[in-house]
Parts: structure tokens; C-alpha cells; sequence
């Protein structure tokens, strides 16, 4: 009940809002382009090597691509699916710290928060990224849970190994889904020694071994993915993605100066009231709460969720949904004291319900209006019934990833950027082509557009640029 009741709410409404530029179109079309090929190892969009991620979203889009086909729904299902196992995660394992309640409740806050209901929808590796680190958290904390004077821990080896098994095995999998970041558990259980000093970690954990078993999942993809690119997927997928990311500011996200970067220092800690929204209005009292009084199982939980808070807050690269990973645990520590805190037994189940609510609410009558301002969905859906297999199409001053996502669904050639000195010659080779552009510099050129050829133009607005967008598609079918 759980696992459907959270699919649900995040699946609502997936397939009436187009993939939003420009993260989404690129893990879809990737996804596409590697199950075209048959090459599950190397990640291609638009034909060129794609190193940002490792393949583990790509798989899982292609086997929902087999089940809803090429489209918003295939590529995003993954997505609701790994929330939904995330919140099952949850109330496994708040059930085992404090009954049926603190379970349901840790499943619903984390369900029902906005950043999850965002990524949750959201056709990107994080979701999977998540519930991996929070099975690993789990099964760590299930190693040393006597310690921690938890109810009912595993109390003989054989029960320990199989919780060991788990940790490496989500360690491996996080990996897979985004890279170093998976293995912030480790870092975790560590903590627990400031905490419980005489805890034996290393007689817990073998971590020699453990790792040896986690690595050797990583590599059964990265020693092919490293050898077929000459290390390059290295270089650029640990080199750019995670250093230059961690040391420096890309694509403008983020502070140029150090004076900048001191300053955006409490960026997730104020950042988290609007991402944990509307857990976020019960922080303020929980941290009050836990600062009078708090156990070892609320301090693991606690260490957990600020060592994603402060790794990420001394990375210069910032979006909101960085801190991600630790709203599992932070709803995990709400749920167990949430009836403790002053105006919660009334608060809760209205704000689940209006939350509810309004989830399905946006998703089922907001997304189709939204719908209708993607430039580029428009020109596709104005234009498909003339795209032809065969067709070359290139872009002036558009490049976005959403015009490879759509068109390539009919066209099987890939898509390129021109000049605009070069439209009237790209035009005119030989054989059926297309070209969007500025809808300024089509009238411009419309005294060299042939009587023969077919114009389509969209209105809309552009999200990652932020601002209102006039396209023109010029099409010609005929050599």
C-alpha cells in the first residue's frame, strides 16, 4: 500500500508535461540512443559521448521505454518508482524504530515534500541516487543498531552478514546511479565513533572486504566504460563532473569570488525550509526539541543529514537539490518525534492531506496548461505529420535538448547547430531538412524561403533561459 499509494501521487500526471529542458531531454534521449545502439555501457546524446552520469538511470529508463514506449511517462517512470521504493524503505525501517506510526509518517513526509514531488516527476538519475544511500544508511545502521540501543536489532552474526551484504550492495548500485556521492554512508557510520567510541566499526563492517565487493560492481561497468574511451569517461565523469564541480562554479550555478561563496555558505540550511516544504514549518521546533533531549538512534540520524548539509555546502556548484539524500533520514527523525512537538496532532494529517491534494492537483490541471508555452514541443506537434526518417535538421541560436528528444522520435539523423550566414546553404543541399530559428531572422530570410518549403512558428517560454521565446521551423521535404 504504501509503495502504490507513493507511485501514484508521483506518477499523476507525468505523461501531460514535457520534459523540461535541459536535464530531462538529455538522460531520455541518452536512454533512447543507448537502447538504439545496443551499447549498454556507453551513454551517447546526440551522437556524442555523454560522461556526466553513470548508466544506472539509463537502464532503467530503457526497460520502461519497453513497457510505456518512448515518451514523458517511460522516461519519468523510474523516477516515481525509485521514490516509492524509497518510501517504503522508510516505513520498513521507521516501523521497526517506533511502531506503525512513526513508519507511515516518516513515508508520507518524505513523499509528500516538495523537492521530492519535484525529482520524483523528474526524468534524472537522483531519485535512484536516494533510495540506494538510504538502503545503504539503513543496513549500516542495522550493523551497529545495538549500539545505538535500537529495539530488536540483529543479535547473532548471520543476521549481521546479511545486513553487510546490503551496504556494499547499495554502495555499489549509489555508485552506479551518481558516483561518489553514493558512498556519503560510509562517512555515517564513521561519525558513530564521536558518538559511541567503543563501537568496533571495523569488526562490524570488514570494510576491506565490503569495499572489494562494491567495487567490483562499479566495475563490471567502469573497466569496460574506461577502456572503450581511453579513460575518458574518467576524466571527465569523476575529472569535470565531481572535482571541477566541487572546486568550481559550472553552468552559473554557484559563486565566482570567495566573498560570493562565503556567503552562500548557509544557502542549504536556509534552502531546506522551502525544499522540505511543509515538513520544513516543524524544523524549528524539532531541532529545539532534539537539542534538550535525543538518543543515539536520533544522533546517527542526525550525523547522517548534516554531512550531506555540509559536504554539499562546501561544494561551489549549488542547487537546491543537492541535499537531496539526507531528506530520507530528516524524515525518518521527524516522524519519530513529530507528535512530540507543540500543534503536531493537528497539524499532521491536515498538511498530508493538503498536501496530497495538491500534488495530484498541479500534476493533473496545472501540467497540461504549462504544456502549452514549450516552444518546442509545439513546432513538434505542428510539423510531425511532415518529418521524414531521413530528415538533417540543425538549429540557429536554439540548441536546446528537448529538439533532439522530440524530433529524433521521427527523425533518425541528429541534430546540429548552424551560423546564420550558413541557413540558406544548409537549406538548400540536397535531400528533406529542417531548421528552427528565431522567428526575427525567419522574416528576415523569408524573401529566400522556396514556395515549396513549409514554415511552423511557436510561442512560448524558454525555462532555462528565462524568457519568452518566438521560434520558426523551416521545413522542406522535397530534394
Amino acid at each position: 500500500m504504501v509503495f502504490f499509494g507513493s507511485l501514484l501521487v508521483h506518477v499523476s500526471g507525468t505523461w501531460s508535461l514535457p520534459l523540461v529542458d535541459r536535464d530531462e531531454p538529455r538522460f531520455a534521449e541518452a536512454a533512447r540512443e543507448m537502447r538504439e545502439r545496443g551499447d549498454y555501457v556507453i551513454p551517447y546524446f546526440n551522437d556524442k559521448f555523454r560522461f556526466d552520469k553513470p548508466p544506472f538511470i539509463y537502464w532503467a529508463q530503457i526497460a520502461s521505454y519497453s513497457v510505456f514506449g518512448e515518451n514523458e511517462l517511460g522516461a519519468r517512470f523510474p523516477s516515481g518508482v525509485a521514490a516509492a521504493l524509497t518510501a517504503l524503505l522508510l516505513f520498513a525501517w521507521g516501523r521497526r524504530l517506533g511502531g506503525e506510526r512513526v513508519g507511515w509518517w516518516a513515508a508520507i513526509i518524505f513523499t509528500l515534500c516538495l523537492q521530492t514531488f519535484v525529482h520524483a516527476k523528474a526524468a534524472v538519475a537522483d531519485m535512484w541516487l536516494v533510495f540506494f544511500v538510504t538502503g545503504a544508511h539503513w543496513a549500516g545502521f542495522e550493523l551497529i543498531s545495538d549500539s545505538l540501543s535500537a529495539p530488536s536489532g540483529p543479535t547473532n552474526e548471520r543476521h549481521r552478514k546479511y545486513w553487510r551484504l546490503a551496504f556494499y550492495i547499495a554502495l555499489g548500485f549509489a555508485f552506479l546511479a551518481k558516483g561518489p556521492l553514493g558512498w556519503i554512508p560510509l562517512l555515517t557510520v564513521v561519525s558513530t565513533k564521536f558518538f559511541v567510541p567503543d563501537l568496533p566499526l571495523t569488526r562490524r563492517f570488514w570494510f576491506v572486504t565490503g569495499m572489494l565487493g562494491t567495487f567490483a560492481i562499479v566495475c563490471t561497468w567502469g573497466i569496460p566504460a574506461l577502456i572503450r574511451t581511453n579513460g575518458e569517461f574518467f576524466r571527465v565523469g569523476i575529472g569535470r563532473h565531481v572535482v571541477d564541480r566541487s572546486f568550481n562554479v559550472m553552468e552559473g550555478h554557484g559563486a565566482n569570488s570567495m566573498n560570493t561563496y562565503l556567503a552562500t555558505l548557509p544557502f542549504y540550511f536556509v534552502m531546506v525550509f522551502l525544499s522540505f516544504f511543509p515538513w520544513s514549518i516543524k524544523l524549528p521546533g524539532l531541532t529545539k526539541h532534539l537539542w534538550r533531549q535525543r538518543d543515539a538512534i536520533d544522533t546517527y540520524l542526525i550525523s547522517g543529514t548534516l554531512i550531506v548539509f555540509v559536504i554539499m555546502t562546501l561544494v561551489k556548484t549549488k542547487l537546491p537539490h543537492y541535499t537531496l539524500p539526507a531528506f530520507p533520514l530528516l524524515s525518518l527523525l521527524l516522524a519519530r518525534h513529530l507528535f512530540s512537538l507543540r500543534g503536531s496532532p493537528r497539524f499532521a494529517p491536515c498538511t498530508a492531506t493538503a498536501a496530497a491534494i495538491l500534488s495530484v492537483g498541479v500534476t493533473l490541471f496545472l501540467f497540461p496548461v504549462l504544456a502549452r508555452t514549450f516552444p518546442t514541443v509545439q513546432l513538434y506537434k505542428m510539423s510531425r505529420n511532415d518529418l521524414l526518417p531521413e530528415m538533417d535538421f540543425a538549429n540557429v541560436d536554439y540548441a536546446e535538448p528537448s529538439v533532439v528528444w522530440y524530433f529524433r522520435s521521427r527523425v533518425h539523423g541528429f541534430f546540429r547547430g548552424v551560423n546564420p550566414d550558413m541557413v540558406e546553404k544548409f537549406m538548400h543541399f540536397p535531400g528533406p531538412r529542417f531548421i528552427i530559428v528565431p522567428t526575427p531572422f525567419a522574416e528576415a530570410f523569408s524573401a529566400k524561403i522556396d514556395p515549396t518549403w513549409k514554415t511552423y512558428r511557436a510561442r512560448g517560454f524558454t525555462i532555462v533561459k528565462g524568457r519568452p521565446t518566438d521560434l520558426t521551423l523551416i521545413l522542406k521535404q522535397s530534394q
